[in-house]
């Protein structure tokens, strides 16, 4: 059911990505000109997961996550598609190619704190092309790790001080 808020929405402050809002009570992060995310849950058929490590300013560490992006966040690709986002943003940071992605499922990212909704995408068959990064600026490690040692894997990365994004434990639900 789709509630309506009936308070006055207030514009604290504004960068170029994000604006921070008042609204009733409540204070959120809102993407600026209202776009989604894409995340992409990309097994090979060796049956491995490609996962990112990126340091992450907000937390100060590096963060294990889902190759994910924003939906139509730059000039060249404003009015894209979740789908395409979601294939552009796999290439770019992780250097894999999938040509069958489906959707499996929209979901918040922390819905208390901002109004993020991640369209999240799986494919079984993404391949290597090229040895991905990101673009300008991301310095994405590429991660590529055997299904059945995933779970070791990633305590073995929270030891190291690593933090492990919410949507990677998804995505093992999902896979299951």
């Amino acid at each position: 059911m789709k509630k309506k808020s009936t308070s006055e929405r207030k514009v604290l402050a504004r960068g170029k990505y994000l604006a921070l809002l008042k609204e009733g009570k409540w204070e959120y992060a809102q993407r600026t000109r209202n776009i989604g995310a894409a995340a992409i849950i990309a097994v090979t058929e060796d049956r491995e997961l490609v996962l990112t490590r990126q340091f992450r300013v907000a937390v100060r560490r590096d963060v294990i996550d889902l190759p994910a992006g924003l939906v139509g966040d730059s000039a060249d690709s404003i009015g894209e598609e979740a789908i395409e986002s979601a294939r552009r943003e796999l290439l770019e940071e992780t250097g894999y190619d999938a040509s069958d992605l489906t959707l499996a499922g929209t979901c918040t990212t922390s819905p208390g704190l901002s109004s993020e909704v991640v369209s999240l995408f799986l494919t079984r068959t993404a391949r290597r092309v090229h040895d991905g990064g990101g673009v300008e600026g991301e310095a994405i490690q590429v991660e590529v790790v055997p299904l059945r040692k995933l779970r070791r894997w990633l305590t073995a990365r929270e030891h190291e001080g690593c933090l492990i994004d919410i949507k990677v434990y998804a995505a093992l639900g999902l896979l299951k």
